[in-house]
């Protein structure tokens, strides 16, 4: 299982990371209702998925909570790249994992240059080159 916690989502803003059916995603705008006669606050969270860039929407009261995504960023060194996938190694524990390229970065990801990686929910991806 990955690493998660619970935040409460009145405290979220604009760039938090939440998990919305199952899918890591970064919050995209946020907004609140004035509470009614006898309801509370609502929350209209808009976001986008993180590894898949769909769009999603969640309603819910402000002192309710969800879950988080707990984000590990971590160096690693490009050792060789082959169609898609580079094999890079990780620069602390000197592991060596396969990470598909993403499309923004088809053209910077070259052998021997640094990059930073999120592991997120098990899944690893390349965010930037260093």
């Amino acid at each position: 299982m990955y690493e998660k916690k619970l935040v409460s989502v009145g405290s979220l803003k604009k760039g938090d990371t939440i998990i919305i059916d199952g899918a890591p995603c970064k919050i995209t705008d946020t907004s609140t209702s004035r509470p009614g006669k006898h309801g509370h606050a609502k929350v209209n969270m808009m976001a986008v998925g993180i590894l898949d860039d769909k769009k999603r929407n969640l309603v819910m009261p402000g002192h309710d909570k969800v879950e988080a995504p707990i984000i590990e960023k971590k160096n690693a060194q490009v050792l060789s790249i082959s169609g898609n996938s580079a094999n890079v190694m990780d620069m602390e524990t000197y592991e060596t994992l396969d990470m598909e390229i993403p499309e923004e970065l088809k053209g910077e990801v070259k052998e021997g240059s640094e990059v930073l990686y999120w592991i997120i929910m098990g899944m690893k991806i390349i965010k930037q080159v260093k």
